[in-house]
């Protein structure tokens, strides 16, 4: 690896005397959720004016006051929003949205024509400042920079004096902050300030970003403190963090942020957001509240977070999140297992939560500790628990027998305990939806007073057929059709079904076992939202494990 082509990016910070090494987090931040602009603009698919709607509301119970609700002049989608949510009041008094522009005069001026009618809203302006973005992206001097933001703020200020009757505040940037040297960061928002006039009455928002992290948290602490040591009125400023994780150290980044004087979070639940993420809010929140600070959000219930945050981000949250993962409050190690009973057992002061390995009670965030461990010494009952409670699979006796073995080979070659993402992994392998050899591509059926005929057309070693069989029931039928068309006795034995959870957008769990001449059971699983076709599914897996032996 040519470690010799790579530099610092970031500039020494003429700091003397720091005190920020000195200091503890007392108290909660400002909060101020970006999910809906720099989370949205990180998605393959950004969310549709429906979902964002949906999930602005989901913020507002989740106690944020402030969220940067989009870019409105980047795309008719972001500048319908905020029309929407201004012209069908569902901004609540007490919550402050916040839009986005460019120092550049067509976006600054569709942006507060996005805002006409709102009660409280942040115009938050910004432009970039950098050593890199000047010389390479604008090609433009210090002074042809600090004119780009200074023009900006006058035009941001007399468009909301003529045009915008609500309360309106102000929030300035200097994008790509940790990257800008410290003295002409102070240099041009101050700048800017002398624009903005800000007054106790009216304080602005200075908000310094770690557009890319380069380098280790300390740093942007050092750029922080420094920071509110030489801004003009610093009493009537709000200085607000916006981190970024390209070195992994988000949230490590913006606790030590804090303690250098900061008074505000820009975050997303969860973290996502450009390249490797934007600072993680419920990290941030969950390791006050693990200090007996009070985070003033409502986390009371991780799993709804995750469940939301998935459904519109279609991201998977990682298992091994600090606090929300699925495999967060599972223990595998037996030390450690046997470490957290005995704490819990012996816990007589409820209100008092001491424990060596959990740093937060799971049951204050609506999830519980998980002691299952799945080893070569596990049994069936720990495979039938994880599979029922993490996946919604509830198996027929006969064939949990026959998986839990499969699952005990497995932990003995491997040596370890399987996680429960092994576990699921090798249960959909093996059973779930199996398309070869024979892949089902299509069926239809129809039913002729008590009969009913099924046509299925399969591929089975690259060449396509039809299926055709008649039988009490679709089931009954394709077993027949595919005896003939397979040459083989084929006998279902066993069958049982389920929804995978008690919500209207369940799927149907369907579990088959078929046997041939030798008796054996071949078992076989189907998901679908239709239960014939969860059903069908089943079928041709069981036929398909029959066939690979």
């Amino acid at each position: 690896m040519n470690y010799t082509k790579y530099r610092k990016m970031y500039h020494p910070v003429p700091l003397k005397n720091r005190e920020w090494p000195d200091k503890e987090i007392t108290h909660a931040p400002i909060w101020c959720s970006v999910d809906l602009r720099d989370g949205n603009q990180a998605l393959y698919s950004p969310m549709t004016i429906d979902e964002k709607l949906e999930f602005f509301a989901f913020l507002v119970d989740l106690g944020f006051k402030e969220i940067e609700v989009g870019f409105p002049a980047a795309s008719n989608t972001e500048f319908e929003f905020v029309r929407r949510l201004i012209d069908e009041n569902r901004i609540p008094d007490d919550v402050t949205i916040q839009v986005l522009t460019q120092a550049r005069e067509h976006i600054i001026r569709k942006t507060i024509d996005s805002l006409k009618g709102a009660k409280n809203a942040i115009v938050h302006l910004y432009n970039s400042t950098s050593t890199l973005q000047r010389e390479v992206v604008f090609r433009k001097n210090k002074e042809e920079i600090k004119k780009l933001a200074v023009d900006g703020a006058k035009l941001v200020t007399s468009l909301v004096d003529t045009g915008l009757d609500g309360n309106i505040r102000y929030e300035y940037s200097p994008e790509s902050f940790t990257c800008t040297e410290p003295e002409y960061a102070v240099e041009i928002t101050n700048a800017v300030l002398e624009i903005l006039k800000p007054a106790p009455d009216r304080k602005v928002i200075v908000n310094l970003p770690s557009t890319i992290e380069v380098a280790t948290a300390n740093v942007y602490a050092d750029q922080i403190e420094y920071m509110c040591k030489n801004l003009n009125a610093r009493e009537n400023l709000i200085i607000s963090l916006h981190a970024h994780n390209d070195r992994g150290t988000g949230v490590g980044s913006t606790e030590l942020a804090l303690l250098a004087g900061a008074d505000r979070v820009e975050g997303t639940l969860l973290g996502n957001g450009e390249r490797t993420g934007n600072t993680d809010i419920v990290t941030v929140a969950l390791n006050m509240f693990c200090q007996g600070i009070d985070p003033e959000l409502n986390l009371e219930h991780i799993d709804e977070v995750v469940k939301v945050f998935e459904k519109y981000n279609k991201i998977p949250v990682n298992p091994r999140h600090p606090y929300a993962g699925e495999m967060a409050y599972v223990a595998f190690s037996g030390s450690h297992q046997d470490a957290i009973k005995k704490s819990i057992d012996a816990s007589h002061d409820k209100s008092v939560w001491e424990n060596p390995y959990l740093t937060i009670d799971p049951s204050d965030i609506g999830r519980k500790y998980e002691p299952i461990l799945i080893n070569s010494q596990s049994g069936k009952g720990g495979v039938s628990y994880i599979l029922e409670s993490k996946y919604g699979y509830i198996l027929p006796k006969p064939m949990l027998v026959e998986f839990a073995a499969i699952i005990n080979d497995m932990s003995d070659d491997k040596q370890t305990v399987l996680t429960n993402h092994e576990i699921h992994v090798a249960f959909k392998e093996r059973y779930v939806d199996l398309s070869a050899p024979i892949n089902l591509k299509f069926y239809n059926s129809s039913n002729d007073s008590s009969k009913t005929t099924i046509s299925a057309t399969i591929e089975k070693d690259g060449r396509i057929s039809t299926v055709v069989g008649t039988g009490n029931g679709p089931l009954d039928a394709l077993c027949k059709g595919l005896r003939k068309a397979l040459d083989m006795p084929l006998e279902i034995c066993e069958y049982t079904e389920h929804a995978r959870s008690r919500s209207s957008e369940s799927l149907a769990c369907s579990y088959i076992a078929v046997k041939g001449e030798d008796d054996t059971l071949y078992w076989g699983v189907g998901v679908d939202a239709n239960i014939n076709t969860s059903s069908i599914n089943a079928l041709i897996s069981a036929v398909n494990r029959m066939l690979m032996g």
